[in-house]
């Protein structure tokens, strides 16, 4: 990965693309956003989101993670979330997802296709076996962006996470490389 230029993922409807320092905006909204920071639990100043855009090409180095703006095809070009791969394991084949979507794209499946579309790219370009999205049990709407990817729902972590709300009990999902 780390010899590799990070590319750009084409998906259906979606264009997953290296974060870029005029995105700075859309990932203060994204941090701003209540529903987003319920989850996430960040929020972010403009030098914080650029130091945030910045890190990405540093853990694509590293080979310890990757980051993509998800932009919306139909919609002008604009940024409409994000997806990450996260707790990345080339050596194991293994990687955790996150993901966001704006408010004024939510409802579209913009989650999911992009979802879908940095799974397929990892199976078939990092070589992954095995990517996992793990979500809070209180959060129906990853549970159904991971189903609509194919995912496959495996169990619960019991109080993996602490929210502004407390310990949270966590979903876990996975696709396999094997997996149709």
């Amino acid at each position: 990965m780390s010899g590799l230029v990070q590319s750009k993922i084409d998906g259906d409807g979606v264009l997953l693309r290296p974060w870029q320092a005029a995105d700075r905006a859309a990932v203060r909204a994204g941090y701003a956003d209540p529903d987003i920071q319920r989850w996430h639990c960040v929020s972010m100043t403009d030098d914080e989101a650029r130091e945030w855009i910045d890190s990405w090409s540093d853990r694509w180095c590293k080979e310890t993670g990757a980051g993509w703006a998800v932009v919306d095809v139909a919609g002008m070009g604009e940024v409409v979330g994000q997806i990450s791969l996260c707790r990345l394991n080339l050596h194991e084949g293994l990687a955790e997802v996150s993901y966001w979507v704006l408010p004024a794209a939510r409802g579209r499946g913009v989650a999911s296709r992009a979802l879908s579309s940095v799974t397929s790219w990892s199976f078939a370009e990092l070589g992954l076996h095995r990517i996992e999205v793990c979500h809070s049990t209180m959060n129906p709407v990853s549970y159904g962006v991971a189903r609509r990817a194919g995912f496959t729902a495996e169990g619960t972590k019991r109080g993996e996470i602490r929210h502004a709300d407390g310990w949270h009990d966590m979903h876990i999902h996975a696709r396999l490389d094997t997996d149709e």
